[in-house]
């Protein structure tokens, strides 16, 4: 009897180590939960929306245009912004118009939105780092909510090896569900 005691819990131990070294192995390599943390991406994400990052992605492809991307800002402290620029691009605003390579790009992501976004006029020589064209293995980032976000105009082009992971869904709160860049 005690016997039978000891196997049925050893085997309640060896499942919760399985389940606890799956639960790990999935946060650090594949998905990681995250809380928004400030205005910089309204209208498309709200301070305190919770969501699942996607790690994995990065490691097998390359970030895309408009990808909603979250990465290291220093040492303390992630940010999550949208990627505007890809390696090799020259990015300009003039009256709050995108220009990729001198041609306008529709932000299509501000289309569903009832909120009028505006940019300040800039091009890629007067950031940080007086770029011609964004560095190879750097994106460009920017926040949704353009007057009110720290990214790329301040920063300069991001590394691409700093980037955490792409985000993937708000689950939290339930009303506000939805895949982002889907």
């Amino acid at each position: 009897m005690a016997a039978k005691g000891k196997s049925e819990w050893f085997d309640w131990l060896k499942a919760l180590l399985i389940a606890f070294g799956i639960a790990f192995l999935v946060r650090t390599f594949l998905f990681t939960p995250i809380i928004v943390d400030g205005p910089s991406m309204q209208p498309t994400l709200h301070d305190r929306d919770q969501m699942i990052v996607n790690k994995f992605l990065y490691k097998i492809d390359e970030p895309e245009r408009f990808d909603v991307v979250v990465f290291h800002a220093n040492d303390q402290k992630d940010f999550i912004k949208r990627v505007i620029a890809l390696p090799g691009e020259h990015v300009a605003y003039k009256d709050n118009i995108l220009y990729i390579d001198g041609e306008p790009i529709e932000e299509e992501f501000f289309l569903d939105t009832r909120v009028d976004i505006e940019t300040n006029d800039f091009t890629l020589e007067v950031i940080k780092g007086n770029y011609g064209t964004v560095p190879e293995g750097h994106v460009f980032v920017l926040g949704d909510n353009r007057t009110n976000s720290t990214d790329s105009r301040l920063l300069g082009p991001i590394p691409i090896d700093q980037i955490v992971g792409k985000a993937s869904v708000i689950y939290w709160p339930f009303d506000r569900f939805k895949f982002i860049g889907e």
